[in-house]
């Protein structure tokens, strides 16, 4: 026998859009509402409004009452497989075509819908509850007549509403007032962005600065704000009031917004509305619906084309022997018709409940406790992952910083040197100012707000410091920075923390910087470097005047500001380097030597220095001790990439590190080269890796290996990878909740991975397999009695079973014991995970192959055959006979055949074998239509069918018996 040849259909990665909702601008204009614009807000008055705005109503229903049924309808009919049942069903109102009764056709047709009309009405139930609590919930507007209760579906723009404590935003607002004395408050965000820490918010300083809330609708100020869009990180707008002498107008930025979703976290928040409804920053963000279409699904629907094709040749075929006689067309529709069954309309329907209970067994395994299916549709993909791409920090480490080194420049001083550092700060404590030290080193602080902190020495005198200016750090910035004044000396001083690749072209010149930047990576540190710049008096209000009048620009705002404090940036004094490791994850080492032994290449995808990602490579053996590691070296154009590629060419059996600079060059001039030389590498380390790159590196893959693929990452920085695999796990880390929520699947923790694919993964494959072949099978088998029947009566297209008979074979019959299979496992979960070798014979797609497909043909031809020809030459004198032997042994074949193919016997499937077989002994007294009742109560109907179903089934049994014993399959070996 030839090796098995794993279905390789066309890659077609079908997904819905997952970007977000960029068509506000498209909606707004075909609902007359025109290009969305910048607003003029006044405070307390939504009747002075300059253009109309959505209603403040939350709704992610995808139909009304009205769209649902023609929408679900249309979901399914333009899939053609679909349609074809349903073309099949109509044709039986035309009496040249009608084979039997309406509803041999109607019902499993009926059925079929009737379970996706049922699913996605309660979905669409679950949604409008949810909805509906949303905009049900209840908040304060502050009126002139006074504070007045309000549902969040009626508040408009230019309300002002008063938000409680742990009370949810209900749309996006502008900070006014907080009852807090520190003059700020903090929001919980991680509903919008998927961060856990919380945000600071600062209320506008002119309204902060009124008596009491109630005067808010005493002074004449609007707000200008810019026009609805999606980047929840940014905002631009001014505050002016009129009715001060001069006028006072303040820049609006992100630390002044409220976004709808997010809930504050102290104290209660006066704010007004700038946006509602569908223009609320959340809902702009909210994705469509992303479906992955896993390579399964794919296989499966290319083997009902095969199926398809089968039958319109079986039916050419049929009319050819005729000669073409009479209306030969008609006779093709008629057979058409009779074969249908060729292809089960119940096969997808198996499926995707076989997939839900997939999820619910996933989420229901307790040793991968807090597991969330966010995707139902691809748990097969699991089960052939063959390019794992992973983040470092909080992935496979812990995102927990331990402090280990700091560098001064002239002396470093580690763990166990802490004491020289606590006399060094007692004797000159007044040169360190911002490095956090912790109370270890003598150095505290006690006290901070908004504009001021306090530090403790080590001889318990306190230093005043005022907060001029505060930077904060962003992901494009990499640093971040504050201006503060001491209090006894009046400097002021100019201090940024950073990471060393952005500080290095900040600080002045030394010797040293990019040195203990490289020696601490290759201990695997990561390094953080803290410079301070003095300024003078005038140099400083020079700033603050060109800062204040930045923020107060409404176009290109950030390109302004960030221009006026790279001003500063400037020859800055080197103060020191600390260095802090990431701590591994639980397990990760045995997690990757699992998924390495199963087969699986695991690529590290990150954003630190190359030594520190080849020194955690290293600790967490994702590179074995006895491979080499080829680090390949900066290169900047075409002529230096080719000289290295032709280097690492040389190398075999190694791992690579590249770094993201490299990376793109090498992509650039030789993308397939390249991707061929390291697919061939045992693990792959890509450093200073941008998310578009790590997506980037995810397509490639898939492109040149058509292998599946899954990312797995926690931060934001993930989402864009995540996203592009096949298949996407997120990490719920420290850095939130992004990468869970945006995933196919959800983990606590790395290791989980390891029995997510190896067990989970791996049952899901081969059990949908298994479901798969076995109802084109039940199909299949009484499509070839059919041919059997219609060539012994002179190819006449007439049925062999009409009614309720047809209809109970797929359902009630045999649904229950070909749907067991779901249950089946052929190992236990622990000796999945003990020879994780198991795994990899799945990547050859073997399970579901065209060699597995053609053996379940033949063996439905030759039962069916056996079945047909048996009847025909056992019975004895009435039609009706035929219907009753072949039909019954049909039923008990099928019923064997589920037994055969079991590995692992679960009393689900003993209950639904006999509860089966009890069905149809029981209906039998209500088919006297189609069954002779008074026949099959005879000696001669028990022994004809019992021959009949023996021949059939025997040399199947056969067959397994001796593959076992002279063949047996890997996973037989460690059962036994």
């Amino acid at each position: 026998m030839t090796d098995n040849i794993p279905l390789q259909p066309v890659r077609q990665k079908k997904r819905m859009d997952s970007r977000p909702r960029a068509g506000c601008g498209e909606w707004l204009r075909c609902c007359g509402g025109g290009e969305p614009r910048p607003r003029t807000v006044w405070l307390g008055h939504p009747e002075k409004r300059d253009q109309r705005y959505p209603r403040n109503v939350i709704n992610n229903q995808k139909y009304n009452l009205f769209t649902f049924l023609p929408g679900v309808l249309f979901n399914q009919f333009k899939y053609f497989f679909n349609l074809y049942f349903l073309l099949l069903a109509c044709s039986q109102f035309v009496p040249e075509m009608r084979l039997g009764a309406l509803y041999t056709y109607w019902v499993p047709l009926g059925f079929v819908l009737a379970v996706t009309i049922i699913r996605e009405a309660v979905e669409e139930i679950r949604c409008y509850m949810r909805d509906k609590e949303v905009n049900s919930q209840v908040y304060s507007r502050l009126t002139a007549r006074g504070t007045v209760k309000v549902k969040s579906s009626s508040i408009q723009v230019g309300d002002l509403i008063i938000v409680e404590k742990n009370q949810r935003v209900p749309a996006d607002m502008i900070f006014l007032r907080t009852s807090e004395k520190n003059g700020s408050c903090f929001l919980r965000t991680d509903q919008l962005d998927g961060e856990t820490d919380w945000k600071l918010r600062l209320p506008v300083a002119c309204t902060q600065r009124l008596p009491t809330a109630a005067d808010l609708l005493q002074i004449r100020s609007h707000v200008y704000a810019e026009e609805p869009n999606i980047d929840i990180h940014n905002f631009v707008g001014t505050f002016t009031r009129e009715d001060s002498d001069p006028p006072v107008s303040e820049s609006l930025s992100i630390e002044n917004a409220l976004w709808a979703g997010t809930v504050s976290a102290s104290g209660t928040v006066v704010g007004v509305v700038l946006y509602t409804g569908r223009e609320l920053r959340s809902v702009m963000n909210t994705s469509n619906p992303r479906s992955k279409i896993g390579l399964f699904d794919l296989e499966v629907n290319c083997l009902t084309k095969i199926l398809f094709a089968a039958l319109v040749v079986v039916s050419l075929v049929m009319v050819a022997l005729q000669h073409f006689a009479g209306r030969w067309y008609l006779q093709i529709i008629r057979f058409l018709l009779l074969f249908s069954n060729i292809i089960p309309i119940s096969l997808r329907v198996n499926l995707d409940m076989g997939k839900i209970v997939y999820s619910w067994v996933i989420r229901r395994d307790s040793k991968i406790p807090g597991t969330v299916v966010r995707s139902s549709t691809i748990p097969e993909q699991l089960g052939r992952i063959s390019y794992l791409l992973t983040d470092k920090t909080g992935t496979l480490t812990q995102n927990e910083m331990v402090f280990k080194r700091l560098h001064l420049g002239t002396v470093a001083y580690g763990l166990d040197s802490m004491d020289e550092v606590q006399s060094h700060i007692f004797s000159i404590y007044t040169q360190v100012a911002l490095v956090q030290w912790t109370d270890s080193v003598g150095l505290a602080l006690v006290g901070r707000d908004q504009s001021s902190m306090q530090l403790r020495t080590p001889g318990d005198q306190i230093l005043n410091f005022t907060i001029l200016q505060l930077f904060p750090f962003t992901y494009e910035s990499k640093r971040m920075g504050i201006i503060v004044r001491d209090e006894s000396t009046g400097e002021i001083t100019f201090y940024m923390k950073g990471a060393d690749v952005v500080m290095a072209g900040v600080v002045q010149y030394n010797d040293w910087l990019e040195e203990e930047c490289g020696n601490m990576a290759r201990e695997g540190l990561r390094v953080l470097v803290v410079a301070k710049k003095s300024l003078a008096e005038e140099q400083y209000q020079d700033f603050e005047a060109r800062y204040v009048q930045a923020k107060l620009s409404v176009h290109d705002r950030s390109l302004k500001v960030a221009t006026v404090i790279e001003s500063l940036e400037m020859e800055m004094e080197l103060l020191c380097l600390t260095g802090v490791e990431d701590q591994l994850q639980a397990d990760v080492r045995p997690t990757l030597e699992t998924l390495r032994n199963a087969g699986i290449k695991v690529w590290m995808l990150t954003g630190d220095k190359l030594e520190t990602a080849t020194c955690t490579a290293k600790n967490a053996h994702l590179v074995t001790r006895n491979q080499d590691i080829h680090i390949f070296r900066l290169v900047t154009n075409r002529g230096e990439a080719h000289l290295e590629l032709n280097a690492f060419r040389r190398k075999h059996d190694c791992a690579l590190v590249i770094s993201g600079d490299s990376l793109e060059v090498c992509l650039k001039y030789y993308e397939y080269e390249f991707m061929e030389l390291a697919c061939q590498c045992p693990a792959v380390v890509c450093c200073r890796c941008a998310p578009t790159q790590k997506a980037q590196i995810v397509r490639l893959l898939q492109e040149r290996t058509g292998r599946l693929t899954c990312a797995v990452g926690d931060g934001g920085n993930d989402v864009s990878m995540i996203q592009e695999s096949d298949c996407g796990v997120g990490v719920e880390g420290k850095e939130g909740k992004q990468a869970s929520l945006a995933a196919d699947f959800s983990i606590t923790q790395f290791r989980h991975l390891g029995r997510l694919l190896m067990v989970h993964g791996r049952n899901s494959y081969k059990r949908s397999a298994a479901l798969s072949q076995f109802v084109i099978h039940r199909s299949l088998c009484i499509s070839a009695m059919q041919a059997v029947f219609s060539s012994v009566f002179y190819f006449a297209s007439v049925p062999l079973y009409q009614g309720f008979l047809i209809i109970g074979y797929s359902t009630i019959y045999t649904m229950f014991p070909v749907f067991s299979l779901v249950l089946d496992k052929d190992v236990k979960s622990e000796v999945a995970m003990l020879y994780p070798e198991l795994y990899k014979d799945l990547l050859k797609g073997r399970p579901l192959s065209y060699k597995t497909f053609l053996i379940w043909v033949l063996i439905s031809i030759y039962q069916g055959s056996t079945i047909m020809y048996g009847a025909l030459l056992l019975f004895e004198s009435e039609f009706v006979h035929i219907v009753a032997i072949s039909f019954t042994s049909l039923i008990l074949t099928e019923l064997l055949m589920v037994a055969l193919t079991i590995q692992t016997w679960h009393w689900l499937m003993t209950v639904a074998e006999l509860l089966s077989l009890a069905c149809y002994i029981a209906s039998l007294v209500f088919l006297h239509e189609f069954i002779d009742v008074y026949f099959i109560a005879t000696l001669s109907f028990l022994w004809k069918v019992s021959v009949i179903t023996l021949v059939s089934c025997l040399p199947l049994y056969v067959l397994k018996y001796l593959r076992r014993r002279f063949s047996p399959p890997s996973y037989s070996k460690l059962t036994s």
